[in-house]
């Protein structure tokens, strides 16, 4: 059988399937100009995720048009320099916010889900609110019961821990800005932890990424957040402990992805 020719122009084919910057060309020793002034803009464009304001006024109304009953804390940093210079300052709730959770510790909550801000508050501007009305449906469907939902400002993933200690939880969801790329700005996480408490470190969570326009679809993240925190709470785990078994696209109503 004669072997197919490779394709006359690999890269163009290759640039094709994914955003990765291949295949760029040259103009003598540097880029040519329109990569260069792409690179740079996607660079700025990573630049403003980090420095966007949170809106938090926007996600809490709206949350609770979604008929959730949504608070709101802040971490010990006081500002986005502090948070980005000081990382563990965004791990600790501030005094304030945590008298005022405990105010609200009276009865446990099967599952609470925490939005904070992180690397991108332009993803969680943007996707918050969309993936938390599909993910409610997801869990009402499994017959979870969720508890509290609150914003948080100046957050770091771990601050999810102390949020859901204080709360009595038994899992907490933790919605959050990843790092921004040069292809993803607005790129939304979810991080999921059982039994949260401080001190966790990272094997203990799992994490779904790459929630965006261009990535996971807000049904999709739903469905695989959903299905850690119903295997989660059943075999009371998280981490490395609980593999991603939930499957694919068949599951969503959606066409296989591959074997």
């Amino acid at each position: 059988m004669k072997t197919p020719a490779p394709p006359s122009r690999p890269l163009e084919a290759l640039r094709e399937l994914t955003p990765a910057r291949v295949g760029l060309g040259r103009s003598g020793a540097s880029m040519p100009t329109d990569a260069l002034l792409a690179f740079t803009l996607d660079h700025a464009r990573a630049r403003d995720a980090v420095h966007t304001a949170f809106d938090a006024p926007h996600l809490v109304a709206g949350l609770a048009g979604l008929g959730l009953q949504v608070g709101e804390v802040s971490s010990q940093a006081r500002n986005r320099r502090d948070y980005l210079r000081r990382p563990d300052l965004g791990r600790m709730l501030d005094p304030d916010s945590r008298r005022a959770l405990e105010k609200q510790s009276g009865s446990a909550s099967e599952i609470v889900i925490v939005i904070g801000d992180g690397l991108s508050p332009a993803a969680v501007n943007v996707h918050a609110v969309e993936l938390v009305r599909h993910l409610a449906a997801r869990l009402t469907e499994a017959g979870i019961s969720l508890g509290h939902v609150v914003v948080a400002s100046g957050a770091r993933v771990a601050l999810g821990d102390e949020i859901g200690a204080v709360l009595g939880a038994r899992m907490v969801v933790m919605l959050i800005g990843e790092r921004p790329g040069l292809s993803a700005p607005d790129s939304l996480g979810a991080y999921l932890t059982f039994a949260p408490r401080i001190g966790l470190t990272d094997e203990k969570r799992n994490c779904v990424s790459n929630i965006h326009g261009a990535g996971l679809s807000y049904d999709e993240a739903a469905f695989k957040i959903a299905w850690l925190v119903r295997e989660g709470i059943a075999r009371q785990v998280t981490g490395v402990a609980l593999k991603d078994e939930s499957g694919t696209g068949s599951h969503l109503g959606l066409p296989a992805r591959g074997p």
